[in-house]
């Protein structure tokens, strides 16, 4: 196979990119959903344990920073764009036979790139996924959010089914 792009795309983590523009895309889709159907603050029950509720966090995750005063909003986004930059790096190297590294990448890269989006066009991250137990709400979250959790699942997965090569980096026992 020639040493183009296609190559190196094919023959890396890069091949997974698919991934992160489908995390995306679904997740910018669903803001606009809840943008367009709903008024800030308002909230539908789903399921007795499930609404949908259309709030702006302008912090990070559990609102973290979320009254800062504005500052947040570009830290938040240089960090994120950062990482981003470095799993593209990471994925670039992973070789062809590795699997489950490269996807939990591209999910962390596809929410982490949603929720930059939001923080550039709005200067808040649109949430609206909202459970809760009797009284006790988790706070909201989105679609962005859920891929980067699954991606660092399966991270923590691929330590241990790959410790071996994690620990001594030749994928043999010590």
């Amino acid at each position: 196979m020639p040493n183009g792009a296609g190559s190196v795309i094919m023959g890396t983590g890069l091949r997974f990119l698919w991934i992160s523009i489908l995390v995306f895309i679904l997740d910018q889709w669903t803001k606009i959903a809840i943008v367009d159907a709903m008024t800030l603050f308002e909230s539908r029950q789903v399921l007795p344990f499930f609404n949908l509720t259309y709030v702006h966090n302008y912090g990070a995750a559990f609102s973290f920073l979320h009254s800062a005063g504005g500052w947040q909003r570009w830290f938040f986004t240089a960090i994120a764009l950062g990482v981003s930059i470095m799993i593209l790096w990471w994925l670039k190297q992973t070789p062809k036979q590795q699997l489950l590294l490269p996807i939990a990448f591209s999910f962390v890269l596809g929410g982490a790139l949603g929720n930059v989006y939001d923080r550039i066009a709005y200067g808040y991250v649109i949430d609206f996924l909202d459970f809760y137990i009797n009284d006790w709400h988790w706070p909201a979250f989105n679609i962005a959010d859920s891929a980067i959790f699954i991606g660092a699942a399966l991270l923590i997965i691929d330590m241990f089914v790959n410790k071996e090569s994690n620990d001594n980096g030749e994928g043999s026992e010590k």
